[in-house]
């Protein structure tokens, strides 16, 4: 499976994402007659609606692209309160000569399952494209692309993310307690197949921002070898060690060069953050 340039800094970072033209989302979603069991409930403590996080991502020494990660609003799907999110990459600079990247990405995302009811992906990365528009069924844990003609229906793994779902879920898991080489897993349904991998504690790590030092969590995302990631653990991901657990840096090692991505601006987040 290949993996384009944004989007496997966004799965690393637990995901992240154009400013090109995004589908409309609908407002019909699917209808989801309850058959399995009741949604499963989980607190979100780490971020709120207006929650705003810009990154900068460095190829080498060269600025390669801006990730923009919003949380826009509530609303409803399938009856269910949910936030809607956005994520939005491009390639800045240098890049955008030799490999110009516009992706987008939509969520909406339970509010108290945080699992995702519908999810648009237009990815247009140095002429690699790809358009999803998937409608979640987590009653019957299945999934249908509403690109595909026909809408073909496909099986996911019980409360399976999408990729921007992911970054959100995986920022409200609990990590108090964690001891060095514990794994917390994740299951996510990427181009119609499930794709899992785990967050791989290493430990407490101080690190230096353009806001200040601040303690963090440090992990290693553990993922599908392939032609982007050199190896499996490959990646490393410095987290806030507090309530809010925003991602300030991540460095991923490819199979030529690596990526680095930093924090670069934020506002509208839940708790401040310990810069010193």
């Amino acid at each position: 499976m290949r993996l384009p340039f944004i989007t496997s800094v966004f799965i690393a970072a637990a995901a992240l994402f154009h400013s090109g033209p995004s589908n409309t989302l609908a407002d019909d979603v699917q209808s989801t007659e309850r058959v399995s069991e009741p949604l499963r409930k989980i607190e979100n403590t780490s971020f709120k609606v207006g929650e705003y996080l810009k990154y900068r991502i460095h190829y080498g020494i060269i600025d390669a692209g801006i990730a923009e990660l919003t949380v826009k609003s509530k609303t409803t799907k399938v009856g269910r309160p949910v936030y809607h999110l956005v994520g939005k990459g491009r390639s800045v600079g240098m890049a955008e000569w030799f490999f110009k990247t516009r992706d987008t990405y939509e969520t909406y995302m339970d509010t108290e399952a945080l699992v995702p009811w519908e999810f648009v992906r237009d990815v247009d990365e140095g002429g690699y494209k790809i358009k999803r528009h998937l409608l979640f069924d987590h009653y019957n844990n299945n999934a249908r692309d509403l690109e595909e003609n026909p809408v073909k229906t496909y099986s996911i793994p019980q409360n399976a993310q999408d990729l921007l779902s992911t970054f959100y879920y995986s920022r409200c898991l609990p990590t108090d307690g964690l001891v060095k080489g514990q794994t917390i897993p994740v299951d996510v349904f990427l181009d119609h197949e499930p794709f899992s991998f785990q967050y791989k504690y290493l430990g407490i790590e101080t690190v230096k921002t353009e806001f200040g030092k601040v303690r963090c969590k440090k992990f290693m995302p553990v993922v599908q070898s392939g032609r982007v990631f050199k190896d499996k653990e490959g990646i490393t991901l410095w987290v806030t060690d507090d309530k809010n657990k925003i991602p300030v840096r991540l460095e991923a090692e490819l199979a030529v060069g690596s990526i680095k991505m930093d924090l670069m601006a934020y506002k509208n987040i839940m708790y401040p953050i310990d810069f010193k």
